[in-house]
């Protein structure tokens, strides 16, 4: 039976892409005038297929291990809602992760072969996120992983296919984007509590509980933006301070996880975070360019 690309692309989480696109735009912008139009095209496709290829397996692991079920509050899941049979899920998952290995094997036979490690260590640590024998996300790890992989890798790495070389600039750049990436999964963790919590999965939004979650979720956002002044001050420029403006998107999501809203009440704040991220990087990535 033929799955309707609909639910594939549900299963995509494409709501929460933003947190593939943002390091990629403020990385590449990092590197000033030394960007090659194709390496950017494939640090995209890379970025992309390994975040699809995350939410695949976690759709795939969680599914098949019962933590989610028809019960939970968000968007459903294809493999506990049975619209996909978990061998479909885990080909899908292992053919985006293919295509995050092949994209990204042009970018290490131009760039240098060095970037085939920070490869490898990515997919590996996106399937034992929710994968193999003991999940990090269940050990309440999950905000570090997305900090370090889809904010200091990302966005150091898109800058360095292009310049060949660990830029200061994008270094810094790369911390506000990693902790408002975090933030997003700080904001989906805060609608699960309850499902995660019921099926033994210690997020650590579940070991903090909900109210310590709301306050987590402010200080990654306020650390974000203070943080704009090191860039700014790195790159001898007010420029990156553009990405200030995003700061009224944050309003919304902070306020309805400082609040007692609980379970699917909580997505505005997810889809909220999603947007701030995908501004803010829009912001910041011209920010540098001008700079």
């Amino acid at each position: 039976m033929t799955t309707p690309a609909l639910v594939w692309v549900e299963a995509a989480r494409p709501r929460t892409l933003s947190a593939a696109v943002a390091p990629v735009l403020v990385g590449t912008a990092a590197a000033g005038d030394q960007v090659i139009l194709w390496r950017f095209v494939a640090a995209l496709t890379v970025a992309l297929a390994l975040q699809v290829g995350v939410n695949y397996a976690n759709d795939y692991f969680d599914g098949t291990r019962g933590v989610d079920t028809l019960k939970r509050v968000g968007p459903r899941r294809a493999v506990a809602s049975g619209l996909v049979a978990p061998a479909r899920m885990c080909r899908a998952m292992t053919l985006a992760f293919g295509v995050a290995g092949l994209a990204g094997l042009l970018l290490a036979a131009a760039a240098g072969w060095e970037l085939l490690l920070v490869g490898v260590a990515s997919v590996a640590a996106a399937v034992a996120y929710s994968g193999g024998p003991r999940p990090y996300a269940s050990a309440g790890l999950g905000e570090l992983f997305v900090f370090v992989f889809f904010g200091l890798v990302a966005t150091v790495g898109s800058a360095y296919v292009q310049a060949e070389r660990v830029l200061p600039a994008a270094v810094a750049a790369a911390v506000p984007v990693g902790l408002l990436i975090a933030a997003i999964l700080v904001a989906n963790n805060a609608r699960d509590i309850a499902t995660d919590g019921a099926a033994g999965k210690r997020t650590l939004a579940v070991r903090l509980g909900r109210r310590r979650t709301g306050t987590l979720y402010a200080a990654l956002v306020a650390a974000a933006f203070a943080s704009l002044t090191v860039v700014a001050l790195l790159e001898g420029s007010g420029w990156p301070l553009l990405a200030l403006l995003a700061l009224p998107l944050a309003i919304g999501p902070a306020r309805l996880l400082d609040s007692k809203v609980e379970g699917a009440r909580l997505v505005p704040a997810l889809v909220g975070t999603s947007r701030l991220v995908l501004v803010f990087g829009l912001l910041l990535a011209a920010g540098l360019a001008a700079a």
